[in-house]
């Protein structure tokens, strides 16, 4: 991971044209070549970014530009045309460092509960459901729990602690995907939670999933279900 502060500015283009002014930001390269770049404004979000895949190249430059430039940084997507380039002026830090493999994501004790006693309870998807597996793989990562409902239909469940519309994204991709598998197909899609807002209601309710509203408590004790399936 290389990490640059440094006054700089961007131009993105290809799919959508996009400029960053002159300004102090940071700058965060990759070992996969993808470049992200940083201010105080933004919550956790970069301003812009090149994801990968992509090719990274760089070239300092001699200050004989007009606009005081001593570096360029240009990221080229490989499956499209879209470019990032970025001039940087002032570098006030410019560190690499080798954070080793990242043993991925782990779930907060409550979601990864909700996940185990689900599994061991799938029946509360609806009578005769059975379990495939957990954490089924797919080319963008598992999802939370495969099983086959009562009338035999494949049944993606994306389960979270506190269902927004981003998890119901999550289980659009997931659903997509492993229906186009002939051996599953066609997939039924569950969002799953303690809480859904009413704008993650709206939309699962628009890409054809049910809500499923899970009471950890209930579920633990493993008494009477306590859920409402919409």
């Amino acid at each position: 991971m290389r990490i640059i502060v440094a006054t700089c500015s961007a131009e993105y283009t290809g799919r959508l044209t996009a400029h960053l002014p002159k300004a102090k930001r940071v700058l965060l390269v990759k070992g996969d070549s993808s470049v992200l770049i940083f201010s105080e404004l933004g919550s956790y979000k970069p301003l812009n970014w090149m994801a990968a895949p992509c090719v990274l190249n760089e070239r300092w430059l001699d200050g004989s530009r007009e606009d005081g430039a001593v570096a360029i940084l240009e990221a080229h997507a490989t499956k499209s045309s879209d470019r990032l380039v970025v001039l940087l002026y002032e570098i006030d830090s410019d560190e690499s460092y080798d954070l080793g493999i990242d043993p991925g994501l782990v779930k907060d004790g409550v979601e990864d509960q909700l996940q185990h006693y689900l599994a061991e309870q799938i029946e509360r998807i609806g009578p005769g459901a059975r379990l495939v597996r957990r954490e089924y793989p797919t080319p963008i990562g598992p999802v939370d729990i495969l099983a086959v409902d009562g009338d035999g239909v494949t049944t993606a469940i994306e389960i979270k602690r506190h269902g927004g519309i981003d998890g119901v994204e999550q289980l659009t991709r997931y659903v997509a995907l492993l229906d186009r598998d002939e051996r599953l197909s066609p997939v039924r899609g569950i969002f799953a939670a303690q809480t859904i807002t009413p704008q993650a209601r709206t939309l699962a309710a628009d890409r054809g999933f049910e809500c499923l509203v899970l009471d950890y408590e209930d579920m633990k004790n493993e008494g009477d279900t306590g859920l409402t399936l919409f």
